[in-house]
């Protein structure tokens, strides 16, 4: 009787996320253009797939996994190192262009915010008990940590599950939201004119210490995909969406291609 050897296989990855996550798209268009095969797990809507992610000793999204290994996905250059991947991502706009285009995302996402009528506003959209009030007030809320990063204030994943009160409403979120926009420029103004205007230093993430840089650019990217999902929300409730938001105006930052995965 022949004997064989086992076959040796190759450990499977697995990506664990959830709809509407800005990350989690990133993530897996990102590794579908490398070419990787993976397991993809909705752990907003499989029980058992968030199951596995809790066992691993992950708290939040997206996580790539290699067996009882993981990496968390905030950054495409972590996964390029846990992965041991030879490609290098597109190196980020200057500080000053980022802050720019930041700004010109929550002047947008305010002036969207206004255009929802009362009830669709707090309503659930899609396959994400994520509605339009809380998606508003997400993209300012992204802002806002952002900037309270650069004056060593933690970013925490907790801060990203914050929702507006529920008293509040679209006019509230959009004059929050604009007193954001204003902090973001007068931090920025005393930055490039007395402190590091390349943002070189380090400040606190829930993924480890980042340069301001990196963690400006993910603001900024990050405040932009959910702006292009708020727009999304206006379409799908058969509002036109008030000038919205151009290639060229979002050029440079490393967005998804989709707007919402499902």
């Amino acid at each position: 009787m022949d004997v064989h050897a086992p076959t040796q296989t190759a450990t499977r990855i697995r990506v664990f996320w959830q709809p509407g996550c800005s990350s989690c798209l990133r993530t897996k268009e990102f590794l579908t253009r490398q070419g990787i095969e993976f397991e993809s797990i909705d752990v907003h809507n499989d029980p058992e797939g968030l199951a596995a992610l809790t066992a691993l000793g992950a708290r939040s999204v997206p996580v790539v996994a290699l067996g009882q290994k993981y990496t968390l996905c905030q950054s495409i250059n972590d996964v390029i190192r846990f992965l041991d991947l030879k490609t290098a991502p597109t190196p980020p706009l200057p500080p000053e262009e980022l802050v720019r285009k930041l700004a010109h995302v929550l002047e947008a996402n305010a002036r969207y915010t206004r255009q929802f009528g009362t009830d669709y506003f707090r309503q659930p959209f899609r396959d994400r008990n994520r509605t339009p009030a809380g998606l508003t007030f997400h993209v300012f809320r992204v802002a806002e940590m952002g900037v309270q990063a650069a004056h060593q204030i933690e970013l925490r994943f907790e801060g990203f599950d914050e929702t507006p009160s529920d008293d509040w409403q679209a006019e509230d979120i959009a004059q929050w939201g604009e007193s954001v926009r204003e902090k973001l420029l007068a931090w920025w103004d005393k930055e490039s004119r007395q402190g590091d205007p390349s943002l070189s230093y380090d400040v606190p993430t829930y993924y480890g210490r980042r340069s301001m840089h990196e963690v400006l650019e993910r603001t900024a990217w990050h405040s932009a995909q959910h702006t292009r999902q708020v727009m999304l929300m206006l379409e799908s409730d058969g509002v036109p969406v008030d000038r919205p938001l151009t290639r060229e105006d979002l050029a440079g930052l490393p967005l998804p291609e989709e707007v919402w995965d499902r």
